[in-house]
C-alpha cells in the first residue's frame, strides 16, 4: 500500500475544512429546534454580551460588538420593545442608561436552551452507541482544549 501523499498540513487543513462546515451546520439545526423569536443575528449577539457581561450601555455594547452607537441604538430599541432588555438611569451619571435583560428574556433563554439540550440528549441516544457515545465525549474533550 503506498503511503498516503497527504501531508500533516494538508490533513489539518481539510479537518479545519470540515469541522468549520459540520459547527455551522450543528448550529443551524440547534437554532432550528428552539429559537428565542425572530431576533437577527446582532440582536442574539447583543443579549449574549449581556447574559455574560451584564450591566452594559449602549457604547460598551457597540464597541465590544465592533458596530456604530447608532446602529446598536437601534438594535436595542428593537429589544427593548420585545421585552427583552431594559434600561435605568446610571446613578453616576443620570445622562446614561445601564442595559441588562428582563426577567422574561432570562426564562425565554433557559427555555429555549432546555429544548435544544433536549434535542441533542434525544439524537445523541438514538444515533450513537455506548460505546459511541464514549468516542464523542472524548471528542468533545478534544474540542474544549482547542477552545480555551
Amino acid at each position: 500500500m503506498p503511503p498516503d501523499p497527504t501531508t500533516a498540513h494538508e490533513a489539518a487543513q481539510a479537518l479545519a475544512v470540515e469541522l468549520r462546515l459540520l459547527t455551522s451546520r450543528l448550529r443551524r439545526r440547534l437554532r432550528e429546534e428552539a429559537s428565542a423569536g425572530d431576533l437577527t443575528e446582532s440582536q442574539r449577539a447583543v443579549l449574549l454580551r449581556l447574559e455574560r457581561h451584564e450591566p452594559s450601555t449602549v457604547t460598551e455594547l457597540a464597541l465590544a460588538l465592533g458596530v456604530r452607537s447608532q446602529s446598536m441604538g437601534a438594535t436595542v430599541a428593537a429589544l427593548v420593545d420585545a421585552g427583552f432588555v431594559k434600561g435605568t438611569p446610571d446613578p453616576a451619571d443620570g445622562r446614561r442608561t445601564i442595559l441588562s435583560l428582563t426577567a422574561a428574556a432570562r426564562k425565554t433563554f433557559k427555555a429555549v436552551r432546555a429544548a435544544r439540550e433536549d434535542w441533542l440528549l434525544h439524537a445523541i441516544e438514538a444515533t450513537y452507541t455506548p460505546a459511541e457515545q464514549r468516542q464523542v465525549a472524548a471528542g468533545v474533550a478534544l474540542l474544549k482544549r482547542l477552545v480555551d
